[in-house]
């Protein structure tokens, strides 16, 4: 007679579990998905279809300026602002609570929000890209040395806003506050970023310095020298694309991000504390 030991689920498979979770929980919030995907590609349309005209000299759209750096916008919209607003429910409904005396790693439910953040935000980059082939023109990279390029700012600018989403989660006192304490600072620092403002240049000296500390105005720049002719390079305030700057800014982000979470997260609601 043989007895057979089942070894206990390691941190990351119940964080895959639990990603698996997260996912049927957001694509059954259909308002939520139709929010979180929408925003950034209604504005998307309106923005490249009221400003129609092509960058002097360049042969380029303006609608496909504005796709470009509106990739940024919707990973930030799927990353931060989703991650934000899911958190602090999970926060004021009881469910962080339950997990957190649960036997299950704490990393196990953040491993879950990370399979929900880069699902989610792969499919908003695809909508956006997909979008902006059809209506403006956006031609896809040849070489394969832009996609390399996109790998790495997407990986950095998911991870940067998924932090910051994290941390910021903690400062909305309830559920129902949530998506008004992160849609405010995500819409305004999108336009100080460059992202629905073009050129990045023409932006007031002082909106552009505070766009430049935060992260998503080098995703928007990182995005557009992966699908913008390097003519169009004189539109940054640098007139380089400046990939040196763009992977250490986000790189610190990471790390202020994550020094953020550790400091400032709250497992219970301040009701309950």
């Amino acid at each position: 007679m043989t007895t057979s030991i089942h070894r206990p689920a390691g941190t990351l498979e119940l964080g895959l579990a639990r990603g698996g979770v997260e996912l049927k929980t957001f694509f059954r919030q259909k308002e939520a998905v139709v929010f979180t995907f929408s925003l950034p590609v209604v504005l998307l349309v309106i923005l490249g279809t009221l400003f129609s005209g092509e960058v002097v000299g360049t042969g380029i759209t303006v609608g496909t300026l504005f796709t470009a750096g509106m990739i940024a916008a919707g990973i930030a919209s799927t990353s931060f602002v989703n991650l934000g607003i899911s958190i602090a429910t999970d926060r004021d409904d009881g469910t962080l609570k339950r997990l957190r005396g649960a036997p299950m790693p704490a990393a196990s439910y953040f491993v879950g929000k990370v399979v929900l953040v880069l699902v989610a935000s792969l499919a908003e980059a695809a909508i956006v890209v997909g979008i902006g082939w059809l209506l403006f023109d956006l031609a896809l990279p040849a070489e394969l040395g832009r996609w390399i390029t996109f790998a790495w700012v997407f990986g950095l600018g998911v991870t940067a806003c998924s932090l910051l989403g994290i941390a910021a989660s903690s400062l909305a006192r309830s559920a129902r506050s949530a998506p008004a304490v992160m849609n405010l600072p995500y819409l305004v620092l999108m336009f100080v970023s460059g992202i629905y403002f073009i050129p990045l240049s023409s932006l007031p000296q002082p909106l552009i310095q505070i766009g430049s500390l935060f992260p998503f105005k080098w995703m928007a720049q990182g995005f557009r020298s992966v699908f913008l002719p390097d003519a169009l390079v004189e539109q940054e305030v640098a007139g380089a694309w400046e990939h040196g700057r763009v992977a250490l800014v986000l790189a610190a982000w990471c790390i202020g991000g994550l020094v953020l979470c550790l400091t400032t997260f709250r497992w219970r609601s301040r009701r309950d504390s």
